[in-house]
């Protein structure tokens, strides 16, 4: 066979190839949106609102993610462990009624912490860990996002822990508290080990729950 046939064959299976391949990139893309808005829900309005509604740049971040930790299996806690996690948490917001400021510092540790034995990248490095929670708990990773935002801030400069800074703080907080849920009662255990776990989850003080009144 000729130079000239043999690079006219590989240009013609190239052409295949690639015509075979097109409906499948066109599927993907058409797809993507939607799958991606229903794995992430309110990350991905987030990601289009940080990439001023560019929906393209959003969303290969989003899949970029996928992409990273999409393949992660998180690691199981028994139920010991299960209960210390859920007794340091009721000390975190038993200890917000006395200092707010470090209540929220000792449960942005305490997540990043859990987050590693559970089986997420290690806390020092905040931003893939909280891509990868993000991946698998999309629904709730905002308030983990919240509560390290208001730990690193130390509240806003200039406001004391009785006026806003303290609703900012507790805001944090509950919403922190949906993802720590989320990671040490997952919805996919069943019968025995979730009706075990349900035993541990830890009473909201009345300093967090703005719909019980102080008590005297």
């Amino acid at each position: 066979m000729s130079t000239g046939m043999i690079v006219l064959t590989v240009i013609v299976a190239v052409v295949v190839v690639g015509a075979a391949a097109l409906p499948v990139l066109r599927d993907r893309v058409r797809r993507g949106g939607p799958a991606l808005k229903r794995r992430f829900g309110p990350e991905y309005e987030r990601a289009v609102a940080l990439h001023d509604g560019d929906t393209k740049a959003a969303e290969r971040e989003l899949t970029e993610r996928v992409e990273r930790h999409g393949d992660l299996r998180e690691r199981p806690l028994d139920p010991v462990g299960c209960e210390q996690y859920a007794a340091r948490w009721t000390a975190v917001q038993e200890h917000f009624v006395e200092s707010p400021r470090q209540a929220v510092a000792e449960a942005d540790r305490l997540l990043a912490e859990l987050a590693v034995a559970r089986g997420y990248p290690d806390g020092g490095r905040y931003e893939e860990q909280l891509a990868a929670l993000s991946v698998h708990h999309a629904d709730h990773v905002d308030g983990y996002r919240q509560v390290h935002r208001v730990a690193r801030s130390g509240a806003r400069s200039g406001v004391t822990e009785a006026g806003s800074g303290t609703e900012e703080m507790r805001r944090a907080l509950v919403g922190a508290r949906a993802l720590f849920d989320d990671l040490t009662h997952p919805a996919r255990e069943t019968g025995r080990h979730r009706a075990t776990h349900a035993g541990t989850r830890s009473p909201t003080p009345w300093a967090l729950d703005r719909g019980r009144p102080k008590e005297s």
